[in-house]
């Protein structure tokens, strides 16, 4: 059986269209995928035999004007991935101080120009369109402007909908459900995201995780997880040009392995 979990009601009718023939094997969740092992607790399953996370926005909601994730499109500020939240970007970008919003450029964006950015939103509210937000933000980077404005973009989308919160939380929590010999996979699209996972597997595929200058161990923490992938996976050039979007994708797999404490399951 496969579980599949998603905020957006749009993205579950698609799915349930597609995966009609299989319906008696797929199970359908609307949630955010930080919330994985509560829908599994809803469902009575204690454990799987791998999960894949495939991380940010989808080209469905990019695509769509009146979901207000692109830059290039003229919709609402919206960026909510689903429902399930009530902080909208227009709630960001004309409510938050600018302090508050050059912190999430910073932070959710590595924009260096994050300051100037955020006082420049600021001046320009009420900002209600994603075309007043790219006049707000202005011409900063002298030589590749658009990178600029996904920075901006990303960063808020980001803070509305909480995501590399769900992902450490799904991450910390998913461990201990899959069960030995299964594999997580992650397909990550920008580098907070990649670094989260990278760091998360190297730390459970390793015993100790004391500081290098301890002289013995006394974090009792044992290796959960077998690197299968000791570099992060990217598209070849045939994906590229098949599917532009793709050319950011960085997939990590690893196995879960028994530790010690585990050698009942």
């Amino acid at each position: 059986k496969v579980i599949g979990i998603d905020r957006d009601p749009i993205a579950h009718e698609r799915a349930a269209e597609r995966l009609a023939p299989w319906r008696d094997r797929v199970i359908q969740r609307r949630a955010a995928f930080g919330d994985t092992v509560d829908v599994l607790d809803e469902l009575g399953i204690e454990r799987v035999s791998g999960i894949l996370l495939d991380l940010g926005v989808s080209s469905t909601q990019i695509d769509s004007a009146d979901r207000g994730f692109s830059f290039r499109l003229t919709g609402p500020l919206d960026m909510r991935m689903g429902p399930d939240t009530d902080l909208t970007a227009a709630a960001v970008v004309n409510t938050w101080p600018a302090r508050e919003i050059a912190r999430v450029l910073r932070l959710y964006g590595e924009e260096k120009r994050a300051g100037a950015i955020a006082h420049g939103i600021v001046r320009a509210r009420p900002i209600d369109t994603t075309e007043n937000l790219v006049a707000a933000i202005g011409p900063r980077g002298t030589n590749r402007p658009e990178k600029t404005l996904a920075r901006v973009f990303q960063a808020i989308r980001i803070a509305v909908n909480g995501e590399l919160d769900q992902l450490e939380r799904v991450l910390d929590e998913i461990i201990d459900r899959i069960e030995v010999g299964g594999r997580i996979v992650v397909i990550a699209y920008h580098s907070l995201e990649d670094r989260i996972v990278k760091h998360w597997m190297r730390r459970e595929a390793t015993d100790c995780i004391c500081p290098a200058n301890m002289p013995v161990c006394v974090c009792d923490h044992r290796a959960r997880l077998r690197l299968i992938t000791r570099r992060a996976i990217t598209p070849t050039e045939r994906e590229i040009h098949d599917n532009p979007r793709a050319r950011s994708a960085k997939m990590r797999v690893a196995e879960r392995i028994a530790a010690s404490a585990d050698t009942d399951r």
